[in-house]
C-alpha cells in the first residue's frame, strides 16, 4: 500500500465535485438548470452550491473524494491517489466548449513485473500462452501501486482508449478514469474474419479462448469482443440500443456478417442477448451460445478444469453480476 502524505490528503479533500468533473471528466458533466449540474451516468445526482446529492440512493457529499468513494465505490487510498495523480498530470483548466466531449484516459502506471496478474489469471484457469499474448501486445498488465489487473481496450491505431481494473488481492472492480466504452477489451482475429463473438467481461473472453485452445481450435480465428460489463436493454426491448462497443466494432469491420453471443446464463444475460438480437440489423446472422455449465464462461472453464475459486474471487464475480 503506497504512502500518501497527510497534506496531500487534505489538499485532495478540498477539491469539490464540480471542479473535478470540469477538469478531468468534462464529458460526464451535464448542465441541468441555473447553477445546478448532473452527470450523464447518474441523472438523479445533482451538483449545486458546492455540494452534491445522489437522490435515487439518498447519498450526498461535498468533495470529489466523497463522490469517488460513495458513488464509484473506489477505496479511500486509491481515490486519493487518483485525484492527486490527475492534478499532477493535468492541472485543472477550463476546457474550450468544442473539446468538452473529449475523453482523456488516465491509465495506472505499469508495474515492472506482471507476476501477480499472471498468477491471478492462471488461478482462474486462463491458458498461459493466451496470457502471454495479451501481455506482450499491451492488452493486459499489472498496475504498480495496487497490483490490479488492467485490461486495456484499444482503437484501430492501437491507442489505449479504455481500461477495466480488477483487484488481485481485493474485490475491487472499476474502470480507469476517462475510459471510453466504445473501445473495450478485444482480441482481434488473426485474419480477415467475418465473425465476432461477444462476452460481458474480459475474463469470460479469455476463458472462451482457453476452451477453444483446449479443444484444439484456433482461438485467433475470429474476433473476440468484451462489452465491458452487463448490457442493460430498454424496458421496451425493441427500443434498446446496440451496445456501444459492438456498434463501433461493426462500423469499423464492415466485412463481419455473423455475431455470436456468449452472455451469462442468468436472467440479465438472457434478456441482454434477446435484446441485442432484436435490435441488430437483419443483415447480420446471430447465434446465442451461453455457457453449457455455470453462470458464465469462467465458471464453465473452471468446472471443466476441476478448479475452484477463492471466496474473494467468488465475491468479485458476484459484484460483477450485480453491477
Amino acid at each position: 500500500m503506497p504512502y500518501i502524505a497527510p497534506e496531500v490528503v487534505q489538499e485532495v479533500k478540498r477539491m469539490d465535485l464540480l471542479t473535478y468533473l470540469r477538469s478531468y471528466e468534462p464529458y460526464e458533466l451535464v448542465h441541468f438548470s441555473g447553477n445546478t449540474y448532473t452527470t450523464k451516468t447518474h441523472d438523479s445526482l445533482k451538483i449545486s452550491n458546492g455540494k452534491w446529492m445522489w437522490w435515487s440512493h439518498g447519498i450526498g457529499g461535498r468533495s470529489a473524494l466523497d463522490y469517488l468513494i460513495k458513488v464509484k465505490e473506489i477505496p479511500f487510498m486509491q481515490a486519493v491517489e487518483l485525484i492527486a495523480g490527475q492534478a499532477a498530470i493535468q492541472p485543472p483548466v477550463s476546457l474550450p466548449a468544442e473539446k468538452a466531449t473529449e475523453k482523456k484516459l488516465l491509465l495506472p502506471r505499469a508495474n515492472q513485473s506482471a507476476a501477480q496478474v499472471i498468477s491471478y489469471l492462471q488461478r482462474r484457469g486462463i491458458d498461459r500462452d493466451i496470457i502471454d499474448f495479451c501481455i506482450q501486445t499491451g492488452r493486459i498488465y499489472e498496475s504498480e501501486s495496487y497490483h490490479n489487473a488492467v485490461f486495456v481496450g484499444r482503437d484501430q491505431e492501437e491507442k489505449p482508449r479504455y481500461a477495466a481494473l480488477r483487484g488481485i488481492g481485493t474485490d475491487f472492480i472499476g474502470d480507469a478514469n476517462g475510459s471510453d466504452k466504445n473501445y473495450s477489451f478485444i482480441i482481434p482475429a488473426e485474419g480477415n474474419s467475418k465473425e465476432v463473438h461477444l462476452f460481458e467481461s474480459a475474463i469470460d473472453l479469455l476463458s472462451y479462448a482457453t476452451l477453444l485452445k483446449m479443444d484444439g481450435q484456433d482461438w485467433r480465428e475470429n474476433h473476440l469482443l468484451s462489452l465491458a460489463g452487463v448490457y442493460q436493454p430498454a424496458k421496451e426491448m425493441e427500443k434498446s440500443k446496440i451496445p456501444a462497443a459492438l456498434a463501433r466494432f461493426l462500423k469499423e469491420h464492415p466485412q463481419v456478417q455473423t455475431i455470436v453471443l456468449h452472455l451469462d446464463n442468468d436472467r440479465t444475460g438472457r434478456l441482454a442477448a434477446q435484446a441485442i438480437q432484436t435490435v441488430l440489423p437483419k443483415r447480420y446472422q446471430t447465434a446465442d451460445r451461453p455457457p453449457i455449465q455455470g453462470k458464465d464462461y469462467n465458471d464453465c472453464l473452471c468446472i471443466r478444469l476441476g478448479i475452484g475459486l477463492t471466496r474473494r474471487e467468488k465475491k468479485e464475480k458476484q459484484r460483477r453480476w450485480e453491477r
